[in-house]
């Protein structure tokens, strides 16, 4: 139900910022309200209380987001708190990101490698990437998990390259267990 909610009024944001010719603006503006309302858990535990009232919500949205936020995510906010589909805020905002990485042809790769990297490396890292990909530009997340031993594991979307020696070691385990004696 709540991928279904998601998608409702992600899909409707971005219809209005389609409408509106605000594709950048709404997307770059939601950017930051994600990351806004990730930081700020006690606004959403507010929000979210079942014994506050509407109209008390909607006061508070108000007072802090209003000036602050254009009008059309304004006036979407409060359709979403009205509607009592606050709950699903985070998850309607982050469809609507990812609808707009699509439809503005930006992808999104995350390497893992088993010890952190030099920013130079990383940077080497991302245009390499850039080059294989047909995205207009590839946002690159680095994590380091120790466990890789040593190599890199590569996410574009479906698509994994995984170059790890952990990888490397377990298959040859199941190579080796095997082979019949």
């Amino acid at each position: 139900m709540a991928k279904l909610v998601s998608k409702t009024y992600g899909d409707a944001l971005f219809d209005l910022a389609v409408e509106e010719h605000k594709e950048q603006t709404l997307y770059d503006e939601v950017l930051e309200l994600i990351a806004i309302l990730k930081e700020n858990t006690e606004f959403d535990t507010f929000m979210n209380h079942p014994k506050i009232p509407l109209d008390e919500k909607k006061k508070v949205l108000d007072n802090v987001f209003e000036g602050k936020l254009s009008k059309e995510l304004m006036g979407f906010l409060t359709i979403i708190l009205m509607k009592e589909r606050y709950r699903e805020v985070l998850s309607i905002l982050t469809y609507f990101v990812e609808r707009m990485k699509l439809q503005m042809n930006i992808g999104t790769a995350y390497i893992t490698t088993a010890i952190p990297m030099k920013e130079e490396d990383k940077k080497m890292i991302a245009e390499r990437l850039q080059k294989t990909t047909t995205f207009k530009t590839l946002e690159t997340h680095f994590r380091v998990d120790e466990s890789l031993i040593a190599g890199m594991l590569i996410q574009i979307g479906d698509r994994v390259v995984d170059s790890s020696v952990r990888t490397k070691l377990e298959k040859l385990e199941r190579e080796m267990l095997a082979v019949q004696l």
